[in-house]
């Protein structure tokens, strides 16, 4: 049988602790795999799904359900928006061009959705498996009824998929065993970027620097960068040098970008800039400009300020290197 652990680069602790725990047949009722995202977390839940329900003779069979995420006994649980009565998905709601406001949650609908799953006799495995992306996102009801299912799994493996041990109850990671995931180093990000057709990525220290190690987030800056109109991104990548620059290129960034792009080219110039000028206060106003944007003030206004700041940051900083001659 194949290894489906194969396409799981920079993780082998990880691993080797599921891999033992199947070969040793003991496996836990639930698992937190915590770490950054992007660096192969819901991969290895895939993967160690494909472990648990695979045999020498549905090996094929199985990895295609689990590829389309049709397996009867397999239920992945993501973040949800409420919409007209309905559970939509980040995703879903993109697709039907639903404006979003806040963040989507783990629900308490869903967490009696995953009770009622794992009460029945798994169909086809031997147990019923369930993930749930982005566990730090659960409502506190929601983490409450958990835990009873947690208590009483049943036929279950349950995975919880976190960013960090502190961003989930103390109740729910006392019931998990631990598998930690860490940032890659550079030769695993560069195998992960290769094997995966991002191979261009790795010219561009920018969005490298941004990864910090998440081959998943720099794809996902990588994409973002190719929607940010070329314009844009080469006058913001050069602080304004008068003030008529700086309301000029506030107001193209207003027209031309939804808040999300904004956050994002907050993220990019934040590490643009400091590989360019390493000074802590265009970092620190670039920071400020986030938190503002975060709680819904007028984005234009926002960054009118910004970059006026940044300006006179640097025309001070100009100054000081003149007299300092």
């Amino acid at each position: 049988m194949a290894d489906p652990f194969v396409q799981l680069i920079g993780q082998q602790q990880a691993v080797e602790l599921l891999v033992q725990a199947v070969k040793k047949n003991r496996i836990s009722p639930a698992y937190l795999f915590v770490g950054p995202e992007g660096v192969g977390r819901s991969l290895a839940a895939r993967c160690f799904t494909e472990l648990l329900f695979t045999n020498e003779s549905n090996a094929n069979f199985i990895r295609n359900q689990l590829q389309n995420a049709n397996h009867p006994d397999l239920l992945w649980v993501e973040p949800t928006y409420h919409h007209q009565g309905q559970l939509l998905t980040a995703a879903q709601a993109a697709d039907k061009g639903i404006q979003r406001q806040g963040s989507p949650l783990i629900r308490l609908e869903q967490i009696r959705q995953i009770t009622e799953f794992v009460s029945r006799p798994p169909l086809e495995a031997p147990r019923h498996i369930v993930v749930i992306e982005q566990a730090e996102t659960i409502a506190e009801a929601a983490a409450n009824a958990l835990l009873k299912t947690l208590e009483e799994p049943g036929q279950a493996t349950i995975i919880l998929i976190a960013p960090s041990v502190e961003s989930i109850l103390p109740t729910l990671v006392s019931r998990c065993q631990r598998i930690l995931f860490r940032c890659l180093d550079t030769v695993a990000m560069t195998s992960v970027l290769k094997r995966v057709g991002y191979q261009e990525i790795l010219q561009n220290p920018v969005i490298l620097s941004i990864a910090a190690g998440s081959p998943g987030k720099a794809i996902a800056a990588y994409k973002q960068m190719q929607n940010i109109p070329l314009p844009i991104l080469q006058t913001a990548s050069q602080i304004p040098k008068n003030y008529i620059q700086a309301l000029e290129l506030a107001r193209e960034i207003d027209k031309s970008l939804d808040t999300e792009a904004q956050l994002w080219l907050i993220d990019f110039l934040q590490h643009f800039y400091w590989q360019n000028w390493r000074q802590a206060s265009i970092i620190n106003q670039l920071e400020q400009a986030r938190k503002f944007l975060l709680a819904y003030a007028q984005p234009r206004l926002i960054w009118e300020c910004t970059f006026l700041q940044l300006c006179q940051l640097q025309a001070d900083v100009g100054n000081k290197n003149k007299s300092g001659s």
